[in-house]
């Protein structure tokens, strides 16, 4: 199998900062899944009592997927399909639509990367607010008398951590990486006092229990399935947050600590349900002696505030690549790290997030009302990733048919079950993601197909390049000292901004430069690819840049590299024009009513040209036009 290069050679070995990182941004969602994951999947058949083979089977189902969903499916084999060292599911959409030609296919493989993109979103807001509430509960184990604490010291951590944001996922990670580290190593610690008192919990690491119990129960197992995910949940954020680390620190932690400490803890729980059923009320925080429970609760807040970070990294990681791909408007993006182009900060999706948040935990009020809107968007985001890959796999890898199909098609029958499973749950809360899932399904497709009509209504009105330049010796145009740049998405088109300031100023600059940016669907464009130059008239030139999904425009610097070819450019000199589109009906809409009013306010709250391509404000003149679609 070829895959694609990894662009962080130094991560193969892993340095012990990039091993902590990896811990405090990556791990944090799966590491907390054992506060209510075991419970939530036993509870189910503790009417009556519980049975020596029940918590077995259960056990070994948590147990087999891990294994299964974390270590075979994104360990070892997604995280594979890297594009150029960027994972997530838009950079797997990419790379699948690369391999693809006809149209209809194109357009199946981009609309199971929005829907899985969808999901990722409502993933990152539901996470934070389950792994916050179901620390702080444990406050509950210690004394009743503290019940009505748990949602105000769950909102100050959510709000505390949302705060925390714009420093950047290297001075966070560097922060949490110790304190999951020690949690990893408490968790596990627990786990194997309570294995030793009672070792014969170890027989459910065969799947011979798995199997047994998914054959007495049938139904009443494939419920259990919609808990036994909640187990693997966090899986997608190794994924999403590869272009952060790169692929080995994160194998490496995976097998070396993260999976054996977590294993532990689960087979811990088992053990102390088996020696006193009772302890089903809430077996994590009863694996602790009574004197280290307070300072277990207060570790498990830190936790689960950390483990948030795994999905808000991930949420900033999609959302930029869902703006340069076409299907967001222009958002702020701030980098927070000079040397790591991934580690980036969205202030307007780190506030949309902290709001749904908010609003879920004081909707919701526990953590047991959550869980059963928390996997419907979690498994999504697998069936999406895993049609992605298959395509991936034959197309760019190579895979024949048959071996692909034996690699993912268990994987894919798995994931529908995981997903069935959980839609039993949409009237208790698994709405919830399917609601945000549509919602934000509506507003990519709105502005993705909003942006074709306007590009299709421009090449409509618009004069062609090539009539212009032919008429322009003859036309007497007045020529002024200066740089004219003019920023336009149809290279082979007069911008409309060219046309209105002729209109009305009556000249042309004797230095001319039509810059067009395409993106392309790969996270980086090598630097001697960046720039396209073709002279069209003696002064006028065409410029086209190139960014990758995972890159943030920057129009003066690259059109300084213009000197170098031979071409006058001087930054001080130069004006940059830019038109301002001011959106109406046309007289036979192309759009629905809710579509045009909803595309119209995304235009109007789009970041400014200026301010996304870094061009300074005071050398910018925005000519405006009316576009009817």
């Amino acid at each position: 199998m070829s895959t694609t290069s990894d662009p962080h050679p130094h991560s193969r070995t892993g340095s012990a900062a990039a091993l902590l990182g990896v811990l405090g941004i990556v791990y944090g969602d799966i590491g907390t899944s054992p506060l209510y994951a075991f419970k939530a999947a036993l509870v189910h058949f503790s009417e009556g009592g519980l049975e020596r083979w029940e918590i077995l089977g259960v056990l070994s189902l948590v147990f087999w997927a891990l294994i299964i969903v974390v270590t075979l499916k994104y360990v070892l084999l997604i995280m594979r399909a890297d594009n150029k060292g960027e994972g997530g599911i838009l950079a797997l959409m990419a790379l699948a639509q690369r391999g693809v030609t006809a149209p209809r296919a194109r357009w199946l493989v981009a609309l199971i990367g929005i829907a899985g993109a969808c999901l990722f979103f409502g993933d990152g807001i539901i996470t934070p607010a389950i792994s916050v509430l179901s620390a702080v509960e444990g406050l509950k184990v210690i004394s009743p008398v503290f019940d009505a604490a748990v949602i105000p010291v769950s909102l100050a951590a959510i709000l505390l951590l949302f705060m925390m944001q714009y420093r950047g996922t290297e001075t966070v990670g560097a922060i949490f990486g110790p304190v999951m580290a020690l949690w990893f190593l408490v968790i596990g610690a627990f786990g194997l006092w309570h294995i030793v008192q009672y070792p014969e919990v170890l027989s459910a690491l065969l799947p011979t229990h798995a199997i047994g119990f998914c054959l007495q129960y049938k139904h009443a197992a494939f419920i259990a399935f919609g808990s036994v995910v909640l187990a693997v949940t966090g899986a997608e954020a190794l994924y999403a947050d590869m272009g952060h680390f790169g692929r080995w620190p994160i194998e490496i932690m995976w097998t070396a600590f993260v999976l054996p400490a977590l294993a532990l803890n689960y087979f811990g729980q088992g053990a102390l349900i088996l020696g006193d059923p009772a302890a089903i009320e809430n077996p994590f925080y009863l694996l602790a002696p009574e004197a280290l429970r307070l300072p277990l609760v207060i570790l498990a807040t830190a936790a689960t505030v950390i483990a948030s970070q795994a999905l808000i990294s991930g949420a900033y990681s999609v959302a930029r690549q869902c703006v340069q791909l076409g299907f967001l408007p222009r958002l702020v993006v701030r980098h927070t790290s000079g040397h790591a182009e991934g580690q980036i900060y969205l202030p307007q999706v780190n506030l949309l997030l902290a709001i749904g948040v908010i609003a879920l935990v004081l909707a919701f009020k526990n953590s047991e009302a959550l869980a059963s809107a928390y996997g419907i968007a979690v498994t999504g985001t697998f069936i999406c990733t895993t049609l992605l890959a298959i395509v991936v796999f034959h197309r760019q890898f190579g895979w024949s048919w048959p071996l692909v199909a034996l690699a993912f098609l268990p994987l894919l029958l798995l994931d529908f079950v995981f997903f069935s499973a959980n839609l039993l749950k949409v009237p208790e809360g698994g709405w919830v993601p399917i609601v945000l899932g549509l919602l934000l399904f509506g507003v990519m497709n709105t502005w993705k197909q909003g942006r074709e009509l306007m590009f299709s209504r421009f090449r409509q009105d618009s004069l062609p390049l090539k009539s212009f330049l032919a008429r322009l010796p003859q036309s007497r145009t007045i020529r002024v000292p200066g740089i004219a740049v003019f920023m336009t998405g149809q290279a082979d088109y007069v911008p409309h901004a060219l046309l209105h300031n002729l209109k009305h100023n009556k000249v042309l600059h004797e230095r001319v430069l039509f810059v067009t940016v395409l993106n392309e669907d790969i996270p980086t464009v090598a630097e001697d690819r960046r720039m396209e130059v073709q002279e069209l008239a003696p002064q006028i030139h065409r410029v086209i840049l190139r960014y990758g999904f995972q890159e943030s425009p920057n129009i003066p610097r690259d059109l300084a590299v213009l000197r170098e070819r031979g071409i006058e450019f001087d930054a001080m000199q130069a004006s940059y024009f830019l038109g301002r589109e001011t959106l109406v009906a046309a007289v036979v809409p192309k759009m629905s009513r809710w579509r045009q009013w909803l595309f119209t306010i995304m235009s109007r709250n789009a970041v400014p040209a200026t301010e996304f391509f870094r061009i300074p404000s005071d050398r910018v003149v925005e000519l405006g036009a009316r576009v009817a679609i």
